[in-house]
């Protein structure tokens, strides 16, 4: 095989791959939304870990994983998530590796409560057999709120509820760029 071949092919392999892994993301959301826990639980590793900050959603491994969703989908009724900015990168040493930081929202009704979050999921993604898997995902909420507690949510350091507990966003705050912003410009 030439070498311009060689390269040829590669470039489409990683074109397939960044579109394979946004769709994974895609995936992930009907299969939350539909409750469905054999798709669901096909999208992970065996040995992925699912994370949170606030420790509210941790599991190892496929089988914890899918306790903990069946868990949160017994409080949880309909749903609707959708993705955005769904940002890849390619191990540049290991084909079969990427990483990524997708960008989500979500309607959801907790314990029959209508409630809105925005987050974000630092992924970690391997490919086994030509199907690209999370092998880490690590959700991080900017805010989870009771719909009659969005207008007043998101200025409020307490602005991820489950249950009847606050607790602080996962970020922005906590970002370094955000913290040398505010002792940069804001700080007097």
């Amino acid at each position: 095989m030439s070498k311009e071949l060689e390269d040829v092919l590669n470039r489409l392999d990683r074109l397939e791959s960044i579109e394979a892994i946004r769709q994974l993301a895609t995936v992930y959301a009907v299969a939350c939304d539909e409750h469905d826990m054999t798709r669901l639980m096909s999208l992970f590793t065996a040995d992925a870990v699912f994370d949170s900050p606030t420790k509210t959603m941790v599991a190892e491994g496929r089988e914890q994983i899918e306790k903990m969703f069946v868990d949160l989908f017994r409080v949880r009724g309909p749903a609707f998530h959708w993705t955005h900015d769904k940002n890849i990168t390619l191990d540049p040493k290991d084909s079969n590796k990427a990483s990524g930081v997708i960008y989500s929202h979500a309607e959801t009704t907790p314990n029959n409560v209508i409630s809105l979050a925005a987050m974000k999921y630092l992924d970690e993604y391997e490919r086994h057999d030509g199907t690209w898997q999370f092998s880490r995902r690590e959700i991080h909420f900017l805010y989870y709120v009771p719909f009659s507690n969005y207008s007043r949510g998101l200025n409020n350091r307490l602005r991820v509820w489950v249950g009847d507990k606050a607790y602080p966003g996962d970020y922005p705050e906590s970002l370094p760029a955000w913290q040398e912003y505010v002792s940069k410009y804001l700080s007097s």
